[in-house]
């Protein structure tokens, strides 16, 4: 592709570099200048513009676009066309979204002309929203340069792991003073968070905060073919050897990791039993606002495998904005004495 001054009498199938205002008519940049434009441009004195000529090999920068929309497409996710260089990519399926942020790279690498824009990974998404965009920064690329980045763009990847509807169940325990107000809030809220991922709270069950109590509970949730247990406590989880991991291994599940480095969040516990993924929520999850174990709950719905490591991984990006409603705010203007055994168990 050549840019710069063109003379109009040459300017025939050019693209036009710069918007500009002819015959009291404005012409957007990306124009092919046809014969009929280069007469007008003439009757208003115009001697040159400044233009693109496409050569042999180059391929223009919608049809590139296209191509390498196409190309990085798997499941849950379609392209829209393209105008102007760009072709934006959209969600076909609720869940997460998931990309190869390695393949990104290498796209961005190929050339300064072709560019790719996306979600971050594991993003929540609805049906329609835009998760990627490609745009070509020139009018043109070569053919080879577009080659290459097809040749560099594994299958599928951008996807969407969608919402796979479970039926959950979940225990609640109490202590004396605990309010019920509080539990049926805690129900609500997590009635609303599953069905923002297309799943339901099909059972829950209220007892004392004792193993024997918790481990009742659980036997009562696997008996009506709940898909997956959560668990939150009067008090919540502070040690591994605590009411709720115990009781999940007194019906002989077990505990495959406690804590996570996101904050609200840190006392989250991932457990098993059998097939059926378990969760021993921190206590800002009765709030709806956002915190750790969202991250956590949302990829076992859609599917997506998440493990010890996994959850060890989330330290970038897990300090998440803080819930009003906790205790022990974590910025203070003063100093203050180190917690007491009651502090700290609302994370």
């Amino acid at each position: 592709m050549k840019f710069g001054d063109v003379p109009v009498d040459q300017a025939e199938g050019c693209v036009l570099a710069h918007s500009m205002t002819v015959a009291g008519r404005k012409w957007p940049k990306g124009r092919v200048l046809s014969p009929a434009d280069l007469y007008d441009l003439r009757a208003e004195g115009v001697d040159t513009v400044i233009a693109a000529r496409l050569e042999r090999g180059d391929v223009s920068e919608d049809a590139a676009a296209v191509r390498v929309a196409q190309a990085i497409l798997g499941p849950g996710v379609e392209a829209r066309g393209a105008a102007t260089g760009r072709a934006n990519l959209h969600a076909t399926a609720g869940g997460l979204f998931r990309v190869n942020a390695e393949a990104v790279n290498r796209i961005n690498s190929v050339s300064e002309a072709v560019t790719l824009a996306t979600l971050p990974d594991l993003d929540l998404v609805e049906p329609g929203r835009m998760v990627a965009t490609v745009k070509i920064i020139p009018f043109a690329v070569p053919e080879d340069t577009l080659a290459l980045a097809e040749f560099l763009t594994p299958a599928e990847t951008l996807s969407v792991a969608p919402w796979r509807g479970r039926s959950v169940g979940l225990v609640q325990t109490r202590v004396a003073g605990t309010k019920d107000s509080v539990l049926e809030k805690t129900a609500a809220t997590t009635a609303e968070r599953l069905a923002a991922c297309d799943s339901v709270l099909g059972a829950e069950r209220r007892c004392a905060h004792t193993v024997q109590a918790v481990a009742a509970s659980l036997r009562a949730l696997k008996a009506e073919d709940c898909d997956m247990v959560l668990m939150i406590g009067a008090s919540a989880i502070t040690d591994r050897g605590d009411v709720l991991p115990a009781a999940l291994e007194a019906v002989g599940g077990r505990v495959e990791h406690f804590g996570m480095p996101v904050d609200p969040g840190n006392l989250l516990m991932l457990g098993w039993w059998e097939d059926a993924a378990v969760l021993g929520l921190p206590g800002c999850a009765r709030s709806p606002k956002l915190n750790g174990a969202d991250w956590v709950l949302r990829r076992l719905i859609a599917d997506v495998p998440v493990t010890g490591r996994d959850i060890m991984g989330m330290g970038v990006g897990g300090l998440v904005n803080d819930v009003p409603e906790r205790p022990l705010p974590r910025a203070r203007a003063v100093a203050v004495p180190p917690p007491t055994e009651t502090q700290g168990t609302d994370r």
